[in-house]
């Protein structure tokens, strides 16, 4: 096994546009720092499986704008039992680790936790386009993931206007609104439902109807999915209403598509943080952006809350819906 000091790095839980631009970056600023890059294949699953390969500044050429995360990604349950830590620890001693960066959510992050506690040298970076990872002001994914939704709500209101209806069109996010309250911001939406805030229904047939006597041609109402289901609702609506309600569910649609330019961007900068963190000899922490600069903050600070739901945001976006 070689003598450079040899940096991996892998991606885990759901993919999020921009996880390839972090892995160029990682792989790219190791090199640039004389080590090794290594890459692990499918995420936790392909670390206990040993699924390692080398990589070199040519294997991260052409990825910085497609979507998803070229290595694969995997959401494992063995990865919590003692048993697949202590394999995992395991796995990268035999293949002469120094240091490991994870790319990927709050589960992602207890995992590589509990690998710092058993003396693997670990550093996390945020990739989720839910943008529920607390202390960091955005999350990777999340803008692009704006950005698709935006545009397909675009798509449904012209065939909203054109049949003179309401569309509920639901969005990711089951116990974080921050995806629905900032797309549906950004798309115009008359009504935006997150699981932080109360509803009822009276309240939103009467936005509804509001609309229409004033002469609204459709409504859009963008729902979390874990604040309402889109198919329920418009059932209830309809009934509640008057007038036939549709729905939209877009799906995984939200995690696909060519990474933005701000995504591209935070990814790099991430990526490179945690390489130099690494080889400052910091472990058991996550890069984070906070009022544009990067940040080391604990794994327990990031995942013990969710990204608080700013609620002038929220009252900002229902007073322009009116």
């Amino acid at each position: 096994m070689s003598a450079k000091r040899r940096i991996a790095v892998l991606t885990s839980g759901g993919d999020a546009p921009g996880m390839n631009a972090a892995i160029r970056a990682v792989v790219r600023m190791a090199v640039a720092r004389d080590c090794e890059a290594v890459a692990i294949r499918h995420g936790y699953e392909g670390l206990l499986d040993g699924d390692f390969f080398e990589m070199e500044l040519g294997s991260v050429g052409g990825v910085l704008d497609r979507g998803g995360t070229f290595i694969g990604t995997s959401r494992s349950q063995r990865m919590f039992a003692e048993e697949g830590l202590d394999l995992g620890v395991q796995q990268l001693a035999d293949q002469g680790i120094t240091g490991l960066v994870v790319i990927g959510g709050d589960g992602t992050y207890r995992a590589a936790e509990e690998l710092d506690r058993r003396g693997v040298k670990v550093i996390g970076i945020p990739g989720t386009i839910d943008n529920d990872i607390d202390a960091t002001d955005t999350t990777i994914g999340f803008d692009t993931a704006q950005n698709t939704i935006c545009d397909a709500t675009s798509k449904v209101r012209d065939t909203a206007s054109s049949h003179e209806r309401t569309f509920i069109i639901e969005v990711m996010g089951r116990t974080c609104g921050m995806l629905a309250l900032y797309s549906g911001l950004a798309a115009g939406a008359d009504v935006i439902l997150v699981p932080e805030v109360p509803w009822k229904i009276e309240d939103i047939c009467q936005s509804v109807s509001q609309g229409i006597a004033r002469g609204k041609k459709h409504s859009i109402i963008v729902v979390a999915e874990g604040a309402a289901h889109a198919f329920g609702l418009a059932e209830d609506l309809t009934q509640s209403c008057g007038h036939q309600v549709r729905a939209v569910v877009l799906g995984h649609i939200q995690r696909g598509g060519s990474p933005s330019a701000f995504d591209r961007t935070l990814a790099s900068r991430m990526g490179a943080t945690a390489v130099d963190a690494l080889l400052a000899g910091e472990s058991g922490k996550a890069v984070c952006l906070q009022n544009a600069d990067m940040a080391l903050e604990t794994f327990a600070t990031c995942y013990s809350h969710h990204h608080e739901m700013k609620q002038h945001i929220y009252d900002l976006a229902m007073v322009l819906a009116r």
